[in-house]
């Protein structure tokens, strides 16, 4: 049996072994979203969620935590930011910059270091240990990305922040920079407020776009963004979208770049965020030249070894065809030289963005 428990002070000591394990906040939900399914279902009957299938497979398990996991009373969410510590303040002009230059291979910030699935999911499950530590046995479940979970509409509800005009949850103090998780409990804790938006006016995301992957404040189409063609699609990229893919080859961050709140974006104390060797400022020939061991050695632990090296190769590909467009014929010769070394590629998904890519250098 669980030992009598203060609810109000459970929090804050969860808050504080929370802290300890590096989380940057920790808040409440309650479990009923009822009032979130409307939304869903109208995104996932427009096609909105593209080839994430999983998703409708799911349906509104994704917004009945009970269902989910019986026995459910209360969510805990838990933020945890995610910019390197050496990160300087300047850093999103930097990051904008980087986009300027077409040889450049450009990662997304979250994924140039550890797997955040596995340190997160590692780091909650410690936390909930400790809960059970003070409360006795502890029906619960962790999650971080992993499962058919409402995170940002928990987070949100749980008082963490506002969910932005980007559709990503947003916090005064802390930006958009870091991920969010979840520890299913079987124990009633007093739910978190939800904090007023502060967007205001700003629609300095929505114009960021580079494929207007944000169709009206807070609505999203997954088939546009950037961040799903390159990670979570698995086919050919449509060739209208590739040339607003630019030298991104793994994720984008426009929408956070150009977000003023993100001035107040927080490092992280934990060196598993830290950038990896070639991963930050690294040319398009130099990692479109790994091969497949060479990926997975340098990839092992990271979240981009998941969508493998022919989706890796097809992304820089078309990195390398955007390139080719806009750049000079002596800097182009280098691009040029990679993409013709890999036109007989076995692969018929590479062969056919690198052709795509070839046959850019005949528009410049």
């Amino acid at each position: 049996m669980k030992a009598e428990i203060d609810a109000v002070q459970l929090v804050s000591d969860i808050a504080v072994w929370a802290e300890e394990l590096s989380f940057s906040q920790i808040a409440v939900a309650g479990v009923d979203l009822s009032t979130a399914e409307p939304g869903l279902k109208a995104w996932l009957s427009q096609g909105c969620h593209g080839e994430m299938t999983y998703m409708a497979r799911h349906g509104m398990a994704r917004a009945r935590p009970a269902e989910l996991v019986p026995g459910t009373l209360s969510v805990i969410t838990v933020r945890m930011d995610y910019l390197p510590s050496g990160t300087p303040d300047e850093w999103q002009t930097r990051e904008l910059a980087r986009l300027q230059r077409p040889g450049e291979a450009v990662v997304s910030l979250y994924a140039r270091g550890r797997d955040y699935h596995k340190v997160l999911r590692a780091r909650l499950q410690k936390l909930a240990c400790r809960i059970e530590a003070a409360v006795g046995p502890l029906g619960h479940r962790v999650f971080t990305d992993s499962a058919p979970v409402l995170e940002a509409e928990l987070a949100v509800r749980s008082g963490q922040g506002w969910r932005g005009k980007h559709t990503l949850v947003l916090h005064r103090e802390g930006g958009s920079m870091f991920f969010l998780g979840e520890i299913f409990v079987d124990i009633a804790l007093p739910p978190g407020k939800p904090v007023s938006d502060h967007c205001g006016a700003c629609s300095a995301c929505i114009s960021a776009c580079p494929t207007q992957a944000i169709v009206a404040p807070g609505r999203l189409d997954a088939r546009l963004c950037i961040s799903y063609l390159t990670i979570e699609h698995a086919g050919a990229i449509p060739e209208a979208l590739r040339p607003l893919i630019g030298n991104r080859i793994y994720g984008c961050d426009d929408c956070q770049l150009v977000c003023p709140w993100n001035k107040y974006a927080q490092r992280s104390p934990l060196p598993d965020f830290d950038s990896r060797e070639g991963l930050s400022g690294a040319t398009l020939v130099e990692l479109f030249g790994w091969t497949e061991a060479e990926f997975l050695r340098r990839t092992e632990g990271s979240p981009i070894r998941r969508i493998g090296h022919e989706r890796w190769q097809r992304n820089i590909a078309v990195a390398l065809g955007n390139a080719l467009r806009v750049l000079p014929a002596v800097d182009a010769s280098p691009l040029r030289a990679a993409l013709a070394q890999s036109a007989e590629h076995p692969s018929a998904l590479v062969r056919e963005h690198v052709v795509w890519a070839l046959a850019q250098s005949s528009q410049a």
